[in-house]
C-alpha cells in the first residue's frame, strides 16, 4: 500500500472523490490498541500515510459514532485487523458493515489482517468466531437479521486478499504491509 498523503479535489469536480484519510484502521481496542495497531499506525504515519485510528475517548454508545462513519467515508483504504475478540464487539461489527457499504458505494479498498487468528475461522465463523456469533444470536433474538448481516459481512471481508501474521515477528510483518 503506497500513497503520498490524503488527496483532494476541486469543488467543481464531482467525479473526483475528496479523501481526508489515506487509511482507516478498524480493530478491537482491547486486543491490539497498545501493541500491534499502535505500531502499524506509527509505521504508516512515518511513511507519510495519513491514517485514522479511533482514540479511546471517542464516545461509545450503542451505535457507531458519526465521527467514525465520517472517517470511514472519507478514507481511500480500510485495514481491518481481525483479532481474537473482534467478532465479540458489536461496535466492530457495525463498523465493518459500514466499511463494506463504503466499499460498494464509494470504492473504498479494504484489506484484512489476520492477527493471531486463522483466516478460515474468520471466514467460516469457526472456533472463537463461532462462540461470538452464538452469543450474538442469544442476545439479539429479536434482531436475527442484524446477526446474519454481521456474519455475511465478516465472511465477505475475510475472503478479500490481505495479510496473515502467522508466526512472524510483528515488526517484519508491519514492514510488509506498508
Amino acid at each position: 500500500m503506497s500513497t503520498q498523503g490524503a488527496s483532494t479535489s476541486s469543488p467543481s469536480s464531482s467525479s473526483t472523490t475528496r479523501w481526508t484519510y489515506d487509511v482507516f484502521l478498524s480493530f478491537r481496542g482491547e486486543d491490539t490498541r497498545k501493541g500491534f495497531t499502535d505500531h502499524l499506525y506509527n509505521a504508516l504515519k512515518n511513511k507519510g500515510i495519513f491514517t485514522f485510528r479511533d482514540d479511546e475517548e471517542l464516545e461509545r454508545g450503542k451505535f457507531i459514532s458519526q465521527e467514525l462513519v465520517k472517517a470511514i467515508e472519507e478514507s481511500r483504504f480500510a485495514i481491518v485487523i481481525f483479532s481474537i475478540n473482534y467478532a465479540f464487539s458489536t461496535w466492530c461489527l457495525d463498523e465493518l458493515v459500514h466499511i463494506v457499504r463504503c466499499k460498494k458505494e464509494k470504492r473504498l479498498e479494504v484489506f484484512p489482517i489476520f492477527y493471531h487468528v486463522e483466516p478460515s475461522d474468520v471466514r467460516k465463523q469457526k472456533g472463537i468466531f463461532a462462540e461470538a456469533f452464538d452469543k450474538h444470536k442469544e442476545c439479539f433474538k429479536e434482531s436475527i437479521e442484524m446477526v446474519e448481516t454481521w456474519r455475511c459481512t465478516l465472511t465477505e471481508v475475510a475472503n478479500l486478499s490481505g495479510w496473515d501474521l502467522q508466526n512472524r515477528y510483528e515488526s517484519e510483518f508491519i514492514q510488509e504491509i506498508n
